[in-house]
């Protein structure tokens, strides 16, 4: 058994163990520290004060600052043990211990040491100990930092650019070493996932690496941010909350990002291009650049992307690797011969569910044509079920030829699976008040599609809101998409998504919502506390005029 100090510190607790990762952000709620993702172990469980456990976390990057929240708030857990490899919390605490002095222990073990501490009540950990129920396991310390650095690197180091730039180097090669990186590698653009109001904290460390002058030095575009940054005031959106989130916007801008303001940075102009490193934050984001584009970007947490753009430099590590990028499970999925859009976002959420630590290749969907669009709803629901930052679909992604590791396994999804799936998804009374399309934001191809499928008159009962990039809506009111989705009675808001969207803008009377994306029906009822509806695009649209969610399954499915 063996035993590693990521981040070390003095810690005891009682032990709160769980077999499955968690993701902070729509996982957990800061202000209370209780699990609300209602489709975890842990729902209802309060990790405040607790050793949490968990083989690596998953889902959103933007659980680095929810963590740093409840650290500086005393509501997060007295230490985090993990059995594989994890960067989103543990760079939260990193922030936590190096800028504000309120970290506390991360540790690594293996298989062993975790299942063995994993039974104990109560866990003590020491400078170079864990004490588990009397048991002693000895602590390696940190791993070191014997990374090859440029020149560059150490003028960073030694803080020639700046302290915001220094600071941002001196994780950079924390984490590196923790990563087992031999050395930094350029990238050529970023993008920052932390620009969402997810909890004071974001915006107090944002604040600070600006004060502390920091500007980034690559193209750098901005995730969806909380609020619809022009408007948020005639919204009805109180000062309280729209005066801070447009402030940790503007905090970006200042160091230089572009106001994009999007979670789909793959639908702005100049993509990434395949084999190019780039810094991107943000899950589904990361899986699509991965998977669809073939660029290379570790799922980077939040902050750290902000570090990686005040550099230029990022740790070579993860699939940054060709060779970490084979397969390590193969899937093979029961697809029928014919499907709907309804099916990749469930494929999606079903493939993280059995891959939730490994790359997979997903085989059985030669036969189908999945769109643009198809390939970002099934990236976005893996990235709600699984930590690995990328996928292959045999026959559709760039990198699918690949050649699964020699000791890759295989799983099965068949079609139960999806039926059983729906059926998760569909509890909620039939009678929908809202609906919700565009998590992450809606492409202007998915935009067209909708306005041909909304004929006739909306249910005066029935909410329809669309969110979008700004660069998405600047398109839709060129080419008159804008106008009829408006005719129709559809509220197409810019700037802020699904996952980050708040009352009023999310009406407060609502109290079921149908939606065309998993990543949504997933982490919607923890977010919101409303119950969900999933269905296709055309099967939402339905729901918009009759106010009713369809009763059938797809064909496909049935």
């Amino acid at each position: 058994m063996t035993a590693q100090s990521v981040l070390p510190g003095q810690a005891e607790g009682q032990v709160l163990a769980t077999g499955e990762g968690l993701s902070f952000w729509g996982g957990v709620d800061p202000a209370t520290a209780r699990v609300i993702d209602t489709h975890h172990p842990l729902h209802g469980a309060s990790v405040a004060g607790k050793v949490l456990m968990m083989p690596t976390s998953r889902g959103s990057c933007t659980g680095s600052g929810v963590i740093l929240d409840m650290a500086l708030n005393g509501r997060a857990p007295a230490a985090l043990i993990f059995a594989e490899a994890e960067d989103v919390l543990t760079l939260g605490a990193m922030v936590a211990d190096r800028l504000f002095g309120r970290g506390f222990p991360v540790l690594r073990l293996s298989h062993a040491a975790f299942a063995q501490v994993a039974r104990a009540e109560r866990v003590r950990i020491t400078a170079d100990t864990l004490i588990a129920d009397g048991t002693e396991i000895p602590l390696a310390p940190p791993a070191a930092a014997a990374l090859d650095l440029t020149e560059s690197d150490r003028a960073y180091l030694a803080g020639a650019h700046g302290r915001a730039a220094q600071l941002a180097m001196e994780i950079l090669i924390a984490m590196a070493a923790n990563q087992g990186a031999a050395r930094l590698c350029d990238v050529t653009r970023v993008h920052i996932d932390g620009c969402i109001y997810a909890s004071p904290a974001n915006l107090r460390f944002a604040e600070e690496m600006a004060a502390l002058g920091g500007r980034v030095v690559v193209p750098t575009t901005t995730n969806a941010i909380s609020v619809d940054h022009e408007n948020w005031r005639g919204q009805g959106v109180p000062d309280s909350f729209g005066g801070p989130a447009s402030r940790l916007a503007d905090a970006y801008v200042a160091m230089g990002a572009a106001p994009s303001f999007t979670c789909a940075p793959y639908l702005l102009e100049n993509a990434p291009k395949p084999g190019e490193d780039i810094g991107w934050s943000e899950s589904n984001a990361v899986i699509y650049a991965n998977s669809v584009l073939g660029a290379r970007t570790v799922k980077h947490p939040d902050f750290l992307d902000l570090f990686i753009a005040l550099t230029g430099r990022a740790p070579h590590s993860g699939v940054y690797l060709p060779e970490n990028r084979r397969p390590r499970r193969v899937i093979r999925v029961a697809a029928p011969a014919e499907v709907d859009d309804a099916f990749w976002p469930m494929l999606g959420w079903l493939v993280g569910q059995a891959a939730p630590d490994r790359v997979p290749l997903i085989a059985g969907c030669e036969g189908l044509s999945p769109t643009e669009d198809d390939l970002k709803a099934l990236c976005a629901a893996f990235g709600t079920t699984s930590a690995a930052p990328m996928l292959h679909v045999a026959g559709h992604t760039p990198e699918a030829g690949l050649a699964p590791v020699e000791d890759a396994d295989t799983a099965e999804v068949a079609l139960a699976d999806f039926r059983t799936l729906w059926a998760g998804f569909n509890e909620a009374p039939d009678a929908v008040d809202l609906v919700a399309i565009g998590s992450p934001h809606a492409s202007a191809h998915e935009c067209r599609m909708l306005a041909d499928l909304l004929t006739g008159t909306r249910n005066p009962g029935t909410d329809v809101i669309l969110t979008v990039g700004r660069a998405t809506l600047a398109a839709m009111a060129r080419d008159g998409t804008l106008a009829r989705l408006m005719d129709f009675g559809v509220k197409v808001v810019p700037d802020l998504c699904w996952c980050s969207i708040s009352e009023p803008v999310f009406p407060p009377t609502a109290k079921v919502v149908m939606t065309n994306s998993g990543k949504y029906a997933h982490y919607g009822p923890g977010l919101t506390g409303r119950r969900m509806r999933f269905g296709n695009l055309a099967q939402c649209a339905e729901t918009a005029r009759t106010g009713r969610a369809p009763e059938n399954m797809p064909n496909w499915l049935a």
